[in-house]
């Protein structure tokens, strides 16, 4: 009996030690919405193409936000500031009047990504022993 050939939509999974893990969850972030506005603009993402293989997929970092937000931990504004900032690529400046109250909820919405980034190998730390 012949083996059947892999269809091309099965991913190939690569050896984690290769991939670069994030050093923070704003770094993670600012990749994720580059990718995501990529993919809107027609862009084809395709893993394992970039100058640094990366741990997850965009749709991985989005996951755990869209947990984090059923679960009540991060609400609408929240989510708000990191889609306005993340498609800027900044982090919002407390300096300016203006961007004073979504620097506080940027900083909150990343706190409390980072756990489960962490947890995920997405951002570099791992669990604590």
């Amino acid at each position: 009996m012949s083996a059947q050939p892999r269809p091309h939509h099965t991913p190939v999974f690569r050896n984690t030690t290769q991939c670069q893990p994030f050093t923070t969850a704003e770094d993670a972030w600012f990749w994720t919405m580059a990718a995501l506005v990529a993919r809107n603009d027609g862009a084809r993402i395709v893993a394992g193409l970039g100058s640094v293989s990366r741990p997850c997929e965009p749709d991985d970092v989005v996951k755990c936000l869209d947990r984090l937000y059923r679960q009540r931990r991060i609400d609408l504004g929240h989510a708000r500031v990191l889609r306005r900032f993340g498609e800027r690529g900044v982090p919002p400046n407390a300096r300016f009047a203006e961007e004073r109250s979504a620097a506080a909820l940027w900083r909150e919405a990343m706190a409390r990504l980072e756990w489960p980034l962490r947890i995920k190998g997405i951002v570099a730390g791992g669990i604590p022993a």
